[in-house]
C-alpha cells in the first residue's frame, strides 16, 4: 500500500476543517430559506465561482479525461464538448443574467414565473421537479460508489478490515468508503447550507492548484529527462480530419482496441454532430442541480454573469495541468503500471495508477483530499439543491406555505436526511441497477433540450408543451439503445431532439397559450431576445418606452469569442507541460486577443441589473 501515515493525518486534517466549517456556519444558515439555501445571496461572485468550478473538478470526470488524454492526446481537448463544457459560456454571456434576474429560488421556482401558478401552469412546475430530483438522486448515488471504488485502489480492503470489530464483505468495501465519506460531506452541508459548502470548496480548490502545479512540474522534468513520449504521429497536434489517423499498432497495440470500442471514428462527422448537439443544450441554459443554485446564489444578476466566466477561469488551467501531467508520466512509464482487469486494459484505471506508483507520500494525501474534496463538493452542491427542491417547491407550496423559519429549518434536516438515505441505498444496488440508472440519466438529458430552449425563445411555448416534450424525449431516449443497438449515443441524437420538438410543439399549439399577464412580467423582467412579438406589442402598449432586448447578434458573437477563449485556456497548459513552446505562444495570443474582444464587446456592457 503506498498510502502512508502522514497521508492518512492529511485526510484526517481535511475532514475535521471542513466539519467545524459546518458547525461555525450553522446559526448564520438557520435565518432564513435563502440564508440555507442560496447562502442569503451574500457571497461574491468569485466566491460562488471557485466553489462551482470546485464541484466540477469530480473524480469520475477528470478519470475518464485523463484516460482520453492518454489514447487520443490534444485531440481530445475537443471530446469534453460532449457534455457540453461550453454551456459555461452561454451562461456567462447572458443566461446567467435571465435566470438571475427572475429573482427565484429553484428552477422549479423559475417555471411559475415562466408559465403562471394556475392550474394548467402545474404540468411543467412538476416535471422540472421530478426531473431535479431523479438527476440530483442519480448523481449522488453513482458519485457515493464512485468515489469509494477511488479510495479502496489507494486503502485496499485487507488493511483496513483488521482493525474493525464486525466484518464486511470485500464486495462491500467500496460502500463502506463511500458512507464514510458521505456522512463527512452531509454533516457540513446539512449543518452550514450553502455557505458551509462554499467555504469547502475554495480550501478544496486551493488544494487542487498546488497539487495539479506540483504533478505538472514534476511530469515536465521526466519529459525533458526522456526527451521524447512514446506516441504515434499526431498525437501532440490539436486539428484533425476526417479520420483520426492515430495508429498505436507499434506502441500500445491495445489502444487501437479502445478507439474502435469508442465508436468516435469518422471524427470530423462526430465533431459536427457533437458540437451541434453542444449549442442547443448550451442554449437550454442550466440544469436544475447545483450549478443554477449558484447562479442564483448571485447578488446580482451582473455578479452571476461574473461568476460563470470565474467558473472556465480557474477550473480549466488546473484540471488541464494535473490530466496533462498525469497522463505524460502514465505514458512514460506505461509498462510499471498495472491498469489489467481480468487480463484486459482499462485505461480509465491510469489516473490512480500513476498516483499510486508516483505521486510521493505527503503529496499523495493532498491529491486524495483534493479529488475527494471534488466528490464533497459535488456532492454536497447537488444535495443542497435536491433539498431546496423538496423544501421550496414541495414542502412549502403544498403543505404548509405559511412555515416558520424553525420549521423550514427542522425540515431542511429532515428531508436532507431522507435524500442521503435513498442516494446511499441506490449505491448499495448500483451493480443491479447500473444500466438503469444510466438509462435515467440519459433519458433525463436526452428529453431536457427541446423544452428548455423553447421556454427562453418562443412566446407561444406553455406549460403543456414543455410536459410533452420532457415526456416524449424521455421515452425516445429510453426506447433508443433498444432500437439502435451497439450505436454511440450522439448519433441517434437527433431522433429524440426531433421527437421531443415535435411533443413540445404540438403540446403547446393544442392547448391554450400562457396567460397574458404572466408572459408580460416574465418578458419585462428577464427580458430575453427571440420571438416574442405579440408580447412585446402588448407591453409596448402599456409602456412606450420599453426598449426590447436586441443583443442576439452581440450575444453569438461573444459565445464565439468566448469559446475560442476557453478552448485556448484549455490548449494553454497542455502545450506548456508537453515543451511545446511554439503552440504555448499561440494558445496564449488566441487567449489575450479573446480576452481584449469580450474586455470590450462583453464586460464592459454587462448590465448592472
Amino acid at each position: 500500500m503506498k498510502i502512508k501515515p502522514i497521508d492518512f493525518l492529511v485526510i484526517i486534517a481535511y475532514l475535521v476543517l471542513v466539519t467545524v466549517i459546518g458547525i461555525i456556519l450553522k446559526k448564520q444558515a438557520q435565518k432564513s430559506k435563502n440564508d440555507y439555501m442560496l447562502g442569503g445571496r451574500s457571497m461574491p461572485f468569485w466566491m460562488l465561482g471557485i466553489s462551482n468550478a470546485s464541484g466540477m473538478f469530480d473524480i469520475s470526470g477528470t478519470v475518464w479525461m485523463v484516460s482520453i488524454m492518454f489514447v487520443y492526446g490534444v485531440k481530445s481537448i475537443w471530446l469534453p464538448w460532449l457534455w457540453p463544457v461550453f454551456n459555461q459560456i452561454f451562461m456567462m454571456v447572458y443566461l446567467s443574467v435571465w435566470l438571475r434576474r427572475s429573482n427565484v429560488s429553484t428552477g422549479a421556482e423559475w417555471m411559475l414565473t415562466r408559465f403562471g401558478n394556475k392550474k394548467d401552469a402545474l404540468p411543467s412546475h412538476k416535471a422540472i421537479i421530478a426531473f431535479a430530483l431523479l438527476s440530483c438522486l442519480g448523481f449522488m448515488a453513482y458519485g457515493f460508489i464512485g468515489l469509494g471504488k477511488f479510495i479502496e485502489i489507494f486503502i485496499p480492503w485487507h488493511f483496513v478490515q483488521p482493525y474493525l470489530s464486525f466484518r464486511i464483505p470485500s464486495d462491500y468495501a467500496a460502500h463502506f468508503y463511500g458512507v464514510i465519506f458521505t456522512l463527512f460531506t452531509v454533516f457540513y452541508s446539512l449543518l452550514g447550507g450553502m455557505k458551509s459548502i462554499v467555504w469547502a470548496d475554495m480550501i478544496h480548490y486551493a488544494i487542487m492548484v498546488f497539487v495539479s502545479v506540483i504533478i505538472a512540474v514534476i511530469a515536465m522534468m521526466a519529459l525533458h529527462n526522456a526527451q521524447a513520449l512514446p506516441v504515434p504521429v499526431g498525437w501532440n497536434n490539436i486539428f484533425f480530419g476526417k479520420e483520426l489517423n492515430l495508429d498505436w499498432s507499434t506502441r500500445i497495440p491495445e489502444v487501437n482496441e479502445k478507439i474502435r470500442a469508442n465508436g468516435f471514428s469518422p471524427f470530423g462527422y462526430f465533431f459536427a454532430l457533437m458540437t451541434a448537439k453542444g449549442i442547443l443544450a448550451s442554449l437550454a441554459g442550466p440544469i436544475p442541480s447545483y450549478d443554477m443554485q449558484k447562479i442564483l446564489s448571485a447578488k446580482t444578476p451582473r455578479e452571476a454573469a461574473l461568476m460563470s466566466m470565474i467558473v472556465n477561469v480557474v477550473l480549466l488551467p488546473t484540471r488541464y495541468l494535473l490530466i496533462i501531467g498525469v497522463t505524460i508520466l502514465g505514458l512514460l512509464f506505461y509498462k510499471d503500471l498495472n491498469i489489467s482487469i481480468a487480463d484486459k486494459k482499462d485505461f480509465e484505471r491510469i489516473l490512480p495508477a500513476v498516483l499510486n506508483t508516483y505521486i510521493p507520500p505527503g503529496l499523495l494525501g493532498l491529491v486524495l483530499v483534493g479529488l475527494m474534496g471534488a466528490f464533497m463538493g459535488t456532492f454536497a452542491g447537488t444535495f443542497n439543491a435536491a433539498q431546496a427542491y423538496l423544501v421550496n417547491d414541495i414542502y412549502l407550496k403544498s403543505f404548509n406555505p405559511k412555515a416558520s423559519n424553525k420549521q423550514i429549518s427542522r425540515m431542511n434536516y429532515l428531508l436532507g436526511l431522507v435524500v442521503v438515505t435513498i442516494s446511499i441505498l441506490l449505491g448499495f444496488l448500483a451493480k443491479d441497477v447500473n444500466t438503469i440508472l444510466q438509462w435515467i440519466v440519459s433519458a433525463l438529458f436526452g428529453g431536457y433540450i427541446a423544452s428548455n430552449v423553447l421556454k427562453w425563445h418562443w412566446w407561444r411555448f406553455n406549460s403543456s408543451g414543455f410536459f410533452w416534450g420532457m415526456l416524449s424525449g424521455i421515452i425516445c431516449a429510453l426506447a433508443a439503445p433498444y432500437i439502435f443497438q451497439g450505436t454511440v449515443p450522439l448519433f441517434y441524437f437527433p431522433i429524440i431532439l426531433a421527437i421531443s420538438t415535435v411533443g413540445a410543439v404540438a403540446g403547446s399549439l393544442l392547448t391554450p397559450p400562457t396567460d397574458f399577464e404572466t408572459l408580460k412580467n416574465f418578458y419585462k423582467t428577464v427580458r430575453p431576445w427571440g420571438f416574442w412579438g405579440p408580447v412585446l406589442a402588448a407591453v409596448k402598449a402599456e409602456d412606450p418606452l420599453f426598449s426590447p432586448n436586441q443583443n442576439f447578434k452581440w450575444d453569438m458573437f461573444n459565445v464565439l469569442i468566448g469559446i475560442a477563449a476557453q478552448t485556448s485556456i484549455t490548449a494553454l497548459p497542455v502545450f506548456l507541460v508537453l515543451l511545446m513552446p511554439t503552440q504555448t505562444v499561440i494558445a496564449a495570443i488566441i487567449l489575450a486577443v479573446s480576452t481584449l474582444i469580450l474586455w470590450k464587446t462583453w464586460y464592459q456592457k454587462l448590465p448592472d441589473n
